[in-house]
């Protein structure tokens, strides 16, 4: 059967979900769900296949996942690497590793493709060892403010030292790469792989190739978009010749360069597709990418933060072919499930869900939907590949570590966990599945700790904090709320065990004027918000009494609590004109928290950079979306006071500035506190500190520490 003539393998839509099977070329897939190709950096030094990336794959061979996609796989190793650790398929040498990943994954239950992969002009890890970064021409200058989001040591990370040379294609080369390509797809089918992913994308070599922005030359391989997607589908017609009719090969292809003058829009991708069809291709993965000088777009293409963004790009591709279309992007599963009902795409391709989850295909499957571990979209996984560090993931401990043993080695009879934040719950939540006996211990009304105030600054914290509240609620651990847990009654409770997770102190750091009734800590306004009583609190009553009377009227509040309530939907007990003095992530989400609801926000701080905390291409969009929305910000700051209605200090560049303020919070001055600790140690337990009250880590801290506390027990 030639290619010309091969049905179209695209089945109809109907009652279809995201756990119905489907056909991708001659490969029937039991559920509609790819794990998408990202760069994870597991493979060893040399680019052979290990133990920790097979580990890896298999954690989602058994999580149920359709298809796995490996991440850039380099079909020219060490040419066109972008990443350290980065997997090789450029020689035979590679594939006993590559082989054992194969056999071990099916082995588990799972299918796997390989995803060919050559950096062209963003191989900067390649660069950094001395090779070219090859491309169609010397591309534009670099302009833009992506270098201005990261903090000193970040940017020593990302740098690497090294200034790349270009290497613009001759003839001879652009036939290498096409070589290249093939023969790396021949190692894969003779290794085992179900199917194959070329990278058409993202900015790569053959991406660059097909971006006007970027290809300027005036040959057969430039000029108008049959001679830009001439090296891409030469690739795609070598390939298939290489692994014969039959076996299962896709291209993954920008929909569009979001903010790149003159790149590539999505009517260059519509005309493209059905080329790419054409040659040989059994399917279309549709991606983004964008311009890389600007911060903000780095959350916005490939990974991006606004939901479901790409669909209607993925849909208006599909019409122009008649093969199947995998489309990506921050996709929940309602809208995955009725975008292949609506018949906008044939797959769906998931990447930090499954980071977060692996066993989410599995437990969608079984209709245990409320278990699925939540991705809250902190991108530390992203991040990661900026600052040439292999993945992790802030919820799953677990993630890129499946090597390491993380059940405790001996399970303690009684442990006693004090503190019901998501530290806190997450230990108990794994000692219990270990089959202790646990205590778990809260001073307030409920269980989240500062998880609950910050899933009111950022949404996605509340889908953890729900989660972690149900995994308790179903679990065997014994929990007592508004408990104050003394060395008196952890003595009376017998532990064999303590692991103590009580969050950080949030003092008021001696910052002159800060004892006005308009100045808040940052436990002030979490008390606030959430309700609770404090000391702080109680002394600012006749300001709080105030604003009750004044905005409990309009609202129909009767009580400090209720206006609380209804304050965390449609305003806040504060004033127009708002000061944040720290700019970290308490300050920066706080930031973007009063400027959704209407407040005029400036921040204030001594720090030289903001954004400390955050993740880096979080911070490069949060920072970004601040400014645009007026949000004044005075980093590198000295001398801050507060005034009669100011704040005061002296701006980096050495001139006097007055910010007049409503209110002012102050949000810094975190530190753990290791009271309780120290005393039950004293008392004679076997004490462990996780969390926040062992130094400020949030919340990848707190569940990554709780993770390695229960691990290490009997160790």
């Amino acid at each position: 059967m030639s290619v010309a003539t091969a049905p179209v393998r695209r089945a109809s839509s109907g009652s279809i979900t995201l756990s119905s099977p489907g056909q991708i070329g001659t490969l029937t897939v039991p559920n509609r769900i790819f794990v998408t190709a990202m760069g994870v950096s597991l493979a060893e030094e040399d680019g052979t296949v290990g133990q920790r990336l097979i580990d890896y794959h298999v954690a989602q061979a058994k999580g149920g996942a359709g298809m796995i996609v490996t991440g850039v796989m380099g079909v020219a190793w060490p040419v066109g690497a972008v990443q350290p650790r980065q997997t090789a398929i450029s020689d035979d040498r590679f594939l006993p590793g590559l082989k054992r990943l194969v056999d071990t994954v099916h082995a588990a239950g799972g299918r796997i493709a390989t995803q060919l992969h050559h950096g062209g002009l963003v191989a900067t890890h390649s660069a950094g060892e001395g090779h070219p970064l090859w491309g169609p021409a010397y591309p534009p200058p670099f302009a833009g403010d992506f270098p201005d989001f990261f903090l000193p040591e970040e940017m020593a990370a990302f740098a690497g030292g090294a200034v790349p040379q270009i290497k613009v294609l001759e003839k001879d080369d652009i036939a290498l790469a096409v070589r290249q390509f093939a023969d790396a797809a021949i190692r894969a089918k003779n290794t085992g792989f179900d199917g194959i992913e070329i990278h058409g994308g993202h900015g790569y070599l053959l991406s660059s190739f097909m971006s006007p922005a970027t290809n300027t030359r005036t040959d057969e391989y430039g000029g108008d978009l049959k001679g830009r997607a001439r090296l891409l589908l030469e690739v795609v017609r070598a390939v298939r010749e290489a692994v014969g009719p039959d076996f299962p090969m896709w291209v993954k292809m920008d929909s569009r360069e979001m903010g790149k003058k003159n790149g590539i829009t999505i009517d260059h991708a519509k005309e493209l597709a059905p080329m790419v069809e054409a040659a040989g291709a059994d399917g279309i993965t549709v991606t983004a990418y964008h311009d890389v000088g600007q911060g903000k777009l780095h959350s916005a293409s490939n990974i991006p933060h606004e939901p479901g963004i790409h669909l209607e790009y993925a849909a208006a591709i599909r019409k122009t072919v008649g093969i199947p279309v995998i489309a990506s992007g921050r996709v929940e599963i309602d809208r995955g499930n009725k975008g292949l009902v609506d018949g906008e795409f044939d797959f769906l391709a998931m990447g930090r869900k499954l980071l977060a989850d692996p066993d989410l295909p599995v437990k969608l499957a079984e209709d245990r939907i409320e278990d699925i571990r939540p991705c809250i979209y902190c991108y530390t996984c992203v991040s990661t590949a900026y600052l040439r560090e292999q993945v992790r993931c802030a919820v799953r401990s677990e993630t890129g570590f499946e090597d390491l043993d993380w059940s405790p080695a001996t399970v303690p009879g009684h442990v006693v966990i004090v503190g019901g934040g998501p530290g806190g719950m997450e230990a108990a939540r794994r000692l219990d599945q270990a089959g202790a006996k646990v205590t778990l211990i809260e001073r307030s009304d409920r269980l989240g700790g500062t998880l609950r105030f910050a899933a009111l600054a950022y949404e996605p914290n509340e889908r953890l904090l729900n989660w972690l509240r149900r995994e308790i609620g179903k679990s065997s651990v014994d929990v007592r709320l508004k408990t104050q847990a003394t060395p008196e009654l952890i003595a009376s409770l017998k532990p064999d065990r303590v692991i103590v997770a009580t969050g950080a102190v949030r003092d008021m750091p001696p910052i002159p004027g800060n004892d006005q009734d308009f100045v808040l800590s940052g436990d002030d306004l979490r008390g606030m918000m959430l309700g609770e009583d404090s000391a702080s609190i109680r002394r600012k009553t006749s300001w709080t009494t105030r604003l009750a009377t004044k905005v409990g009227a309009a609202t129909g509040a009767t009580s400090n609590l209720e206006l609380v309530r209804k304050a965390t939907h449609t305003w806040m007990p504060l004033g127009k004109k708002v000061v944040i003095i720290g700019g970290e992530l308490v300050g920066c989400e706080l930031a973007e928290f009063l400027m959704e609801r209407g407040r005029e926000v400036t921040i204030v701080g001594d720090a030289p950079k903001f954004g400390g905390g955050l993740l880096l291409v979080r911070r490069m969009r949060l920072l970004a979306e601040l400014r645009e929305h007026g949000v004044a910000m005075f980093a590198g700051a000295s001398d801050i006071s507060i005034g009669k209605g100011t704040v005061d200090f002296t701006a980096a560049s050495g001139g006097a500035q007055s910010v007049p303020a409503d209110h002012v919070v102050v949000a810094m001055g975190a530190h753990g506190d290791s009271t309780l600790a120290n005393a039950l140690r004293g008392a004679g337990h076997a004490v462990t500190e996780i969390g926040d009250g062992t130094g400020v880590t949030y919340i990848e801290g707190a569940i990554r520490g709780a993770a390695e506390a229960v691990a290490a027990m009997g160790r």
